[in-house]
């Protein structure tokens, strides 16, 4: 069976900032095998950007719409686009 890698831009806003969600982000695609990076955003929401086979980056999404327990994700969105293969691993950017 043929591999289906993508690209998935995701955002997701409530309360994400200050709750330990850019950890909890690290730590999924870490178990997950993903590679990429999330960050704060200025609105207050998390970006994370995620490359990988499409049903472990499904596997992230979902785990981000809940996030960690003392986040509120009021909504999560993914944008899908092209590998790029362009991170070695996954991290937190500042």
């Amino acid at each position: 069976m043929e591999k289906d890698f993508r690209r998935g831009e995701i955002v997701v806003n409530g309360l994400v900032q200050g709750v330990g969600f850019r950890y909890f982000v690290l730590q999924s695609a870490l178990k997950l095998g993903l590679k990429g990076y999330t960050r704060n955003l200025g609105t207050g929401e998390v970006l994370t950007v995620a490359e990988g086979e499409k049903y472990l980056i499904d596997d992230l999404f979902s785990r981000l719409k809940t996030g960690p327990r003392f986040a509120d994700v009021k909504k999560a969105v993914i944008l899908w686009s092209e590998f790029k293969n362009e991170f070695k691993t996954f991290e937190i950017k500042y």
